[in-house]
């Protein structure tokens, strides 16, 4: 196969993945804090030795995910939380730290903030939040601070990874920061509020409409190509 075939299959295969990420989308349209993904294409080019064609192949491997704010919902719950800005909850689960901006939790028996899975919700230095069975009320202001009764308790915090790019989803709407988390500032805590997904339906299925023809225009070349080339074996055969 010739150079532009090559092109073609490359492109085709990150067409798929594309797609398959745009269909992960909209599967997760309700899907509290989740982040809109997209493959990014870049291309490979490398020559093949003097005086011949340079090889050319796509690639669709980077993962972006998008990090514009979702829409808020008032739930009017005391351990509902939503961000507002930058920034991630820090949870611990059975694989390790990740992060989420989902921020649905209840107290478990042992009174640590938990989500529905049982994973943990962890404070500003990265220990479990912990809210006593005996409090009257609880209050969380803008900065993150947890009051239980009116006196300052802990600390809710906000994390980024500590590199921008190292966003590894795991589940729904966490990532695992394989290079470590870090606090960050500028984000807003909402309390009795709960982040939405920030895809946009109409967007991805105009997305995925798009990409469907992209992947139909590479097979109908793929296809005069190889008739091209059978032409021509049939001509040199005579």
């Amino acid at each position: 196969m010739d150079n532009p075939g090559y092109v073609i299959l490359t492109r085709q295969s990150g067409l798929m993945r594309s797609m398959d990420a745009i269909a992960h989308n909209i599967a997760n349209l309700s899907t509290t804090g989740y982040r809109r993904e997209a493959l990014i294409f870049e291309e490979f080019v490398r020559t093949t030795g003097h005086g011949t064609d340079s090889l050319s192949m796509a690639n669709a491997h980077v993962r972006n995910v998008d990090r514009q704010q979702g829409p808020l919902s008032q739930t009017n719950g005391t351990f509902d939380f939503a961000i507002e800005g930058d920034g991630f909850f820090l949870v611990e689960t059975p694989e390790g730290q990740m992060l989420t901006r989902a921020g649905s939790f209840t107290p478990s028996a042992e009174g640590e903030l938990v989500a529905p899975d049982g994973a943990r919700l962890l404070d500003a230095a990265g220990a479990p939040v912990f809210v006593p069975a005996d409090a009257a009320s609880v209050a969380v202001a803008a900065d993150g601070t947890l009051s239980v009764d009116g006196q300052p308790f802990a600390e809710l915090g906000l994390w980024e990874p500590i590199d921008p790019l190292d966003l590894n989803r795991r589940a729904g709407s966490r990532f695992l920061p394989e290079g470590g988390a870090q606090p960050v500032e500028g984000g807003v805590i909402l309390q009795g509020f709960l982040e939405d997904s920030n895809v946009n339906a109409i967007t991805e299925i105009a997305r995925m409409i798009e990409v469907q023809h992209a992947y139909e225009q590479g097979q109908k070349f793929l296809e005069r190509e190889d008739e091209r080339i059978r032409a021509v074996v049939r001509t040199l055969g005579q």
